[in-house]
């Protein structure tokens, strides 16, 4: 009975659209964020609360995943609640429930994927399934509500990095992608390695700032053929150059190697995306992912873009990271676009990658 109900009600959103609000309970829980968020009309954010783990796993050096799964169990029903309240939202005016799917913890994913079946089979609303990349990508919908595709998208996180081409709200076209480690899990492990902590890309990044671009870690052109990328030459270069300073009991200036490092990685995406932005003469770019609050990454980008007449977008710091607005956001065009039913046999996937053909 409720697969009839949420059909009907379905095919009514993506009829209705243009004439009514539509409301969305957006739910993510992928990684160590429990988000809540209630998005009218895919672009206006009434709340977006956020639970964050980051002083939970920071003594661990990193995420644990039963932590997180355990933590997501006694966050979510309170978070839920503030977002509704924030948004002065009650769950009859609820159109859909949005959640995240993958990719992610499974056990973290599983949290907010059974959350929201179960709203969503109460409220006998639309389940609507979210790709968390995609999500990442439509943040920018809400910090530009005029963004219209095609546009190139950068997705930088810490476990992806791929420049995009976004046809249309459902069709991707891939143009280069890592072949080994992400920018931000580089990042991580060049801060593992400095001593630093996790989470390590805001650590490297604010020390940036005190350094100079004075070390050589890589003296070839990564992957100058084409528009794929390599991070595990460099990671390892700059650990091997942390390990031999330790063992001549050398002093290492951690500001200069986070400079140098950075400025290496952070060149490495620029360059290639203005290249694609060019080659398939697309005027905007977007840019998509945790990464993408990195301030050196942002003024970068931005300049060289602009002397390229490129229009270079970044999302608000808030909507970079994992949040459930960006989910709303994508949600919204899903059901615009007549795509994301869901029904109760909907389940998590960890490795779930975003849809694209490859050009």
């Amino acid at each position: 009975m409720y697969k009839e109900i949420a059909e009907e009600k379905f095919n009514k959103l993506k009829k209705e659209f243009k004439t009514r609000d539509i409301i969305i309970l957006a739910i993510e829980s992928s990684c160590d964020e429990t988000s809540v968020a209630i998005i009218k009309n895919g672009r206006e954010v009434l709340s977006n609360i956020i639970s964050s783990q980051i002083d939970i796993h920071a003594k661990f050096g990193g995420v644990v995943p039963e932590v997180a799964s355990r933590n997501h169990l006694m966050a979510i029903n309170g978070v839920v609640k503030e977002a509704l309240q924030k948004a002065n939202v009650e769950l009859k005016d609820v159109d859909a429930v949005a959640v995240t799917y993958g990719a992610g913890l499974v056990g973290a994913l599983l949290v907010g994927v059974n959350y929201a079946k179960s709203l969503a089979y109460a409220l006998k609303v639309p389940l609507i399934k979210v790709n968390h990349i995609k999500g990442h990508i439509s943040a920018n919908y809400i910090a530009s509500p005029n963004l219209e595709p095609p546009f190139l998208s950068l997705i930088v996180s810490g476990g992806h990095t791929a420049i995009v081409k976004v046809e249309n709200f459902l069709k991707n076209t891939l143009i280069g992608s890592t072949i080994d480690d992400a920018i931000g899990e580089s990042y991580d492990k060049v801060a593992k390695a400095l001593g630093l902590g996790y989470p390590g890309g805001p650590k490297i990044d604010k020390l940036a700032k005190e350094g100079k671009n004075n070390i050589t870690f890589i003296t070839h052109n990564i992957m100058p053929n084409g528009f794929n990328f390599s991070y595990s030459g460099l990671k390892t270069a700059v650990i091997n150059y942390i390990h031999t300073k330790k063992q001549k009991n050398e002093e290492i200036n951690i500001p200069d190697v986070c400079a140098s490092f950075q400025h290496t990685a952070v060149m490495e995406i620029v360059n290639k995306t203005i290249k694609a932005a060019k080659k398939y003469k697309l005027k905007t770019v977007v840019v998509a992912g945790g990464v993408a609050s990195n301030s050196y990454l942002r003024e970068t980008l931005s300049n060289l873009g602009e002397k390229e007449g490129l229009t270079v977008l970044f999302p608000p710091m808030v909507l970079c990271t994992d949040n459930a607005a960006m989910i709303g956001a994508e949600a919204y065009n899903n059901i615009i676009s007549g795509e994301g039913l869901a029904d109760l046999t909907l389940t998590a996937v960890s490795n779930l990658h975003l849809k694209y053909s490859v050009k």
